[in-house]
């Protein structure tokens, strides 16, 4: 059975846990880091530092300058000013320069980059250079055994499903286990399916051998899933950085938090510390009287109750999600509809007149950009 069948059952065939050898970690840090291209600025005075044996996730729209973070500390490419550090050794700036071979630092590309020419045991050997041909095999043995490919040693990647290549560029990256790991959109090329089943192995394997990871993503729930902090870049500045709970609870400002979440948002003005909208008043605390806000009512937040002492409203659709249900309701005084997010309520029907609640818990409020 092929690793992409469709009851996924092969897609669970993973070796057993603990057997992938422990790395020894490192810190990962970036100290006032640039990047130009010409007259283009990629990345601007980037200050992050990555702890020994973190999962990090660089987190930010297409364009953003996250891929070339990454790619300035693997060493493929060089910035143009500010220092990139492993530990008390300097890779990059004051006028060192440490190439990708020397850096002890595992790189796994969006594209797997696998060498066609190259059977899978091979493809895992390429990165163990130096060491004697019995340490060799063992270290590809071990890795092979450890995301469950070693009956595809003598394979060639044309052969291998994307799941199965995808395990063995894994495999290939983990071999030498390297204190720093980096992943560029690892599981961007999987179907949804089998994304979440590999993404789950991959970040157990990783935390069981304890190497410092640091992995790009553009999707905003996988990087609450799997990272223990999150770096939201836009524009080549990382504008916030901490757990994900905090990005998501507490985000920065406006554009940070529409990243998260699909909001319905409501304007409105701030008067005694509170915004006056058609919807109710709610807290904006730090804003001062007279500035103009937006109110942004997470899908969580709306609440359907019995008509007469809540908001009136009418639901215009319901779309069946799996294990919640999308609504649209319109409300009263509101130009655009609530959305919601609600598991199998009865009254929830098309054309149905229903009362509204808002939990302020799932309310988040910002001064207008533009204000």
């Amino acid at each position: 059975m092929s690793a992409a069948s469709p009851d996924g059952r092969a897609w669970s065939r993973w070796g057993r846990r603990g057997t992938a050898g422990a790395a020894i970690p490192s810190r990962l840090s970036f100290e006032g880091v640039t990047r130009r291209y010409g007259r283009t600025e990629v990345l601007r005075g980037i200050d992050l530092a990555i702890e020994p044996g973190e999962v990090l996730c660089l987190l930010g729209p297409s364009g953003c300058g996250k891929t070339t973070l990454l790619r300035l500390a693997a060493g493929v490419e060089k910035p143009s000013t500010g220092r990139i550090s492993l530990d008390a050794r300097v890779l990059a700036g004051d006028d060192a320069f440490v190439e990708p071979e020397h850096r002890g630092i595992g790189l796994m590309f969006q594209d797997y980059a696998l060498f066609p020419h190259l059977t899978v045991r091979e493809n895992v050997a390429f990165g163990l250079r130096g060491l004697d041909a019995a340490d060799v095999d063992a270290a590809v043995a071990r890795a092979l055994g450890r995301v469950g490919m070693t009956d595809h040693a003598q394979s060639y990647p044309a052969t291998l499903s994307g799941g199965e290549q995808q395990r063995v560029a894994l495999a290939r990256v983990v071999a030498p286990r390297p204190g720093v790991v980096l992943m560029d959109e690892p599981f961007s090329n999987l179907d949804r399916r089998m994304r979440d089943s590999v993404r789950e192995e991959t970040i157990a394997l990783l935390r069981e051998m304890g190497s410092t990871t640091v992995i790009v993503t553009h999707d905003p729930e996988e990087a609450m899933r799997i990272a223990d902090r999150v770096a939201l870049l836009r524009d080549g500045v990382i504008v916030q950085v901490g757990p994900a709970i905090d990005l998501y609870r507490r985000p920065v400002d406006l554009a940070a938090a529409r990243f998260f979440c699909d909001f319905t948002e409501i304007e409105g003005r701030v008067r005694g510390g509170r915004v006056e909208t058609t919807l109710g008043l709610f807290d904006a605390p730090g804003l001062r009287d007279g500035t103009a806000a937006v109110v942004c009512i997470r899908p969580e937040a709306v609440q359907i109750r019995a008509q007469g002492f809540c908001i009136p409203g009418r639901v215009l659709s319901r779309r069946f999600l799996g294990e919640l249900d999308l609504l649209d309701i319109a409300v009263q005084g509101a130009d655009v509809p609530l959305k919601a997010r609600l598991r199998g309520h009865p009254d929830a029907r098309p054309g149905k007149d229903v009362g509204v609640s808002i939990d302020s818990e799932d309310v988040l409020v910002f001064a207008r950009p533009d204000a």
